[in-house]
């Protein structure tokens, strides 16, 4: 199965709907960053970790995640971009891994991997130095979710937005900035998931695997247009530790 589309993330520069500028929009919230760690847990192949630390020379990166094909990517992407001795990215499970605390955490859509968005404020929290900053990105409701939208993302708990930002600031934080995912972010974020497997497709019709992959990429183009499009915001919110 080598010639299967194992990395379905490829034509995807963030694993968020999140667009170039935006990136750096939020990544000028975190300052300062001169000489900071930077930790970015559930960091995929480490795209923002990475623009974080060429931003500010002096900042040093950390990457975990449980995903060798991201970890992989991302520890060549720090290589060719000249980033190795200031980046080091650990294939770890984000929950047990210890390091020292953060002056700036990262996580992105990785609540799931700490069992829900209050979980993951408190387990930032206990990673971060006094007054670090956080950057969370995580779902809400924009609009009443449908049937379908809930069949995918009802599991997870999500309220609305200004529910997001109470929960935060319960949690211990205070927020320092707020920006959510735009409609175009969204849509070019899953066009680029689906057209990994859509070109694989193209070119492998009568692959043994090819139904499969098939399978997986309608149904995801599915519950996209026909669920949560226009009903799921994606926010990013960054905090201070108080």
């Amino acid at each position: 199965m080598t010639d299967v589309p194992a990395n379905g993330h490829a034509l995807l520069d963030f694993n968020s709907p999140l667009s170039d500028a935006k990136a750096y929009d939020l990544i000028d919230t975190l300052a300062p960053l001169r000489d900071a760690a930077v930790v970015d847990y559930g960091c995929g192949w480490a795209e923002l970790l990475l623009r974080a630390v060429e931003h500010e020379p002096g900042a040093t990166g950390l990457g975990v995640d449980s995903d060798d094909l991201a970890i992989a990517r991302g520890r060549a992407n720090a290589g060719a971009r000249g980033l190795g001795d200031r980046v080091r990215l650990e294939l770890a499970d984000v929950t047990t891994y210890r390091a020292p605390a953060a002056d700036v955490a990262i996580s992105i859509g990785s609540s799931h991997a700490w069992g829900g968005t209050r979980q993951t404020l408190e387990a930032m929290r206990a990673r971060l130095a006094p007054g670090g900053r956080l950057l969370l990105g995580d779902g809400f409701w924009e609009s009443a979710p449908n049937a379908r939208a809930l069949e995918v993302f009802g599991e997870e708990g999500l309220g609305s937005l200004d529910e997001l930002v109470d929960l935060a600031m319960a949690c211990g934080y205070r927020l320092l900035n707020l920006a959510t995912a735009t409609r175009d972010e969204w849509d070019s974020f899953e066009s680029r998931w689906c057209a990994v497997r859509e070109r694989w497709l193209l070119e492998n019709p009568d692959h043994p695997e090819a139904a499969g992959v098939r399978a997986i990429v309608d149904e995801h183009r599915d519950g996209w247009l026909k669920g949560y499009r226009g009903s799921l915001g994606f926010a990013y919110l960054t905090l201070a530790r108080r």
